[in-house]
């Protein structure tokens, strides 16, 4: 994979120190994996593309089945994330997490239940009987996707999750961030890590989005109002609303019990608020966080025992928290390239000079601080 430049790269300043890759993987065992779809030119012929679309798997602690505590949360609600209501029931996490686009969650949820049937990673009730509630969130493509037709299959649903590593993140343009926008710039995937000092505890967070929301104004990276800077580029395919979405990912290998996850999961809008964002109307806005600590919690019968953090231990995690999503946000728009789609409609890559131009036009480089 080529790695493609990241904010840091740019100079962009961010607070908090990063783990090694500065992406979700940096918590350990955890796994992402992606199948993109980019297919066809031209005019909408809808159920032949063009096709600008795909899907992204994360594992929590890879190809186990071994459930992990977690907890969710939405700023604004105008979207989905299967699941959810088991486990705010339940407090674990079953399977992966798999994000695509908004017509493609029924698809992506059936492949995951045949994926986990066919790989053994179900708790059986008796014998072969099995269920799954798998987690599948949705952000809309529908400007540069043929989105009606159906593009993503089963079979990239399975190409993701097979494909899910250790390591670097793919980002932009990739998976189920493929179509996507952000701020009227192309957007995507993005992730971004934290690691804390042995004095908060040393543990990592380590966030992943797909981001695709935001109006051009309200853009503000390192605390610089850059979309007001950049009022060109818009895409072709334009209208003055914010009606897209974002999904958080956070992983952490701290102890933590289901509501303390949730709140975690409820500090992902403090990220996603410095850069611009404010959980419009027709925005989807929903949040996922859980832990890899504590392997083993899951029984259909035993009692277990835990590791918990103490509430008052969590504020580095929770500054983490929001630190995280904030820059895996920038990561997603500077790695994102321009892509045409459907009818010809152009979302324009945020342009790297003139960024850093006007960043130190502000002071805000990372040299000059």
């Amino acid at each position: 994979m080529t790695q493609k430049p990241r904010a840091r790269d740019l100079g962009i300043p961010f607070d908090g120190e990063p783990g090694p890759l500065n992406a979700i993987t940096d918590v350990a065992g955890v796994e992402v994996g992606a199948a993109t779809v980019i297919a066809g030119d031209g005019k909408l012929e809808v159920g032949r593309g063009p096709a600008r679309t795909g899907v992204t798997a994360i594992l929590p602690r890879g190809r186990v089945f071994d459930p992990v505590f977690a907890g969710t949360a939405a700023l604004n609600g105008n979207g989905e994330m299967t699941g959810t209501l088991w486990i705010e029931e339940s407090g674990f996490l079953e399977g992966p997490v798999m994000i695509t686009n908004s017509h493609s969650v029924g698809i992506v949820r059936d492949a995951v239940i045949g994926w986990q049937g066919r790989h053994g990673l179900v708790a059986p009730l008796s014998h072969d009987l099995y269920w799954c509630l798998p987690v599948v969130a949705e952000t809309w493509d529908g400007i540069l996707n043929d989105i009606n037709g159906f593009h993503v299959t089963a079979q990239h649903t399975v190409e993701a999750l097979n494909g899910a590593r250790l390591g670097p993140v793919a980002e932009g343009n990739v998976g189920g961030g493929t179509g996507m926008s952000l701020f009227g710039f192309k957007g995507g995937t993005g992730t971004a890590s934290r690691q804390l000092s042995p004095e908060d505890g040393g543990h990592v967070v380590g966030v992943l989005v797909q981001g695709n929301f935001g109006r051009r104004r309200n853009l503000t990276i390192a605390g610089v109002p850059v979309g007001r800077e950049i009022p060109d580029l818009l895409p072709d395919l334009a209208w003055d609303r914010d009606t897209g979405s974002i999904i958080v990912v956070i992983a952490t290998d701290a102890p933590l019990l289901p509501h303390q996850l949730k709140r975690l999961a409820r500090r992902a809008p403090i990220g996603i608020a410095r850069t611009g964002g404010y959980g419009a109307n027709g925005s989807g806005d929903i949040f996922l966080a859980f832990s890899t600590a504590n392997p083993g919690a899951f029984s259909r019968k035993e009692t277990r025992s835990v590791d918990v953090l103490p509430n008052d231990a969590m504020d580095g995690l929770i500054e983490a928290t929001a630190q995280a999503t904030e820059e895996a946000i920038v990561n997603a728009l500077v790695a994102a390239e321009i892509m045409t789609g459907r009818d010809g409609n152009t979302l324009h890559a945020i342009p790297h000079d003139r960024l850093q131009e006007i960043l130190r036009k502000y002071n805000r480089l990372a040299d000059q601080m």
